[in-house]
């Protein structure tokens, strides 16, 4: 697994509009956007003690989550992911799921598991099975994300991030989600052994809060007193 530097940051709507404009002015846009911007669905998973939401509030270092996720409501191409950070690095293990074997993960039925082909598909059922790994909750979001080649640079700034709270039926693409985080967006930087100058430059914030989000935990305990919009 080759692990990457990853810095997130809880933005303003203004610095997430001023910061989109410079990247626009030395960035790419990723080519599998949609007008610049992609709709993401994701369904994580935790253990009944909500072993990775303490983990994350607890600031554990090493930690590791998993979730099923698709873009756009298209849920031909739908990935199991296994999420891993250590400190500052992260990184990501993927796997290919059909749309049935997606559902029958979210219905529990999961004996199948253990004889894929696949090394990840087989460690989400010892998980499922040992630690009683299950969905928890949806998470929706809009992201606009941003390469820049030298230093493998991703740049994405998300937002309108939405929960199902206990509705767990992430392939209904008319499951109906909530506001959990109003008037929250998220700056993730990502890069390998360096971060240019002029992305750098390009994503300054003196205030900006570093690491004091997530996604997952505002899904689980939603946020919903501040006023938000789509941008």
């Amino acid at each position: 697994m080759k692990y990457r530097h990853e810095l997130k940051h809880e933005i303003t709507t203004a610095d997430m509009i001023a910061i989109r404009q410079r990247l626009r002015a030395v960035a790419q846009a990723d080519t599998h956007a949609i007008d610049g911007k992609y709709l993401i669905r994701s369904l994580y998973f935790d253990t009944p003690e909500d072993k990775a939401l303490v983990e994350k509030q607890a600031g554990v270092s090493r930690r590791q989550k998993f979730r099923i996720r698709y873009y756009n409501g298209n849920r031909s191409v739908i990935h199991l992911e296994k999420k891993c950070k250590v400190g500052g690095l992260g990184t990501k293990i993927s796997a290919n799921l059909t749309d049935a074997q997606a559902q029958s993960i979210v219905d529990g039925d999961i004996e199948w598991m253990q004889h894929s082909d696949n090394e990840l598909i087989k460690e989400l059922y010892s998980k499922m099975t040992a630690d009683r790994l299950k969905p928890r909750v949806i998470v929706d979001y809009t992201r606009e994300p941003f390469i820049y080649a030298p230093g493998n640079v991703r740049v994405t700034l998300d937002y309108n991030i939405r929960t199902g709270l206990n509705n767990t039926d992430f392939l209904n693409t008319e499951c109906v989600t909530i506001p959990a985080a109003m008037g929250v967006c998220i700056m993730e930087v990502k890069w390998d052994e360096f971060l240019p100058e002029i992305i750098r430059d390009a994503v300054q914030l003196p205030h900006a809060r570093v690491g004091s989000f997530s996604k997952y935990e505002a899904c689980r305990q939603p946020r919903i007193e501040h006023g938000y919009g789509e941008f």
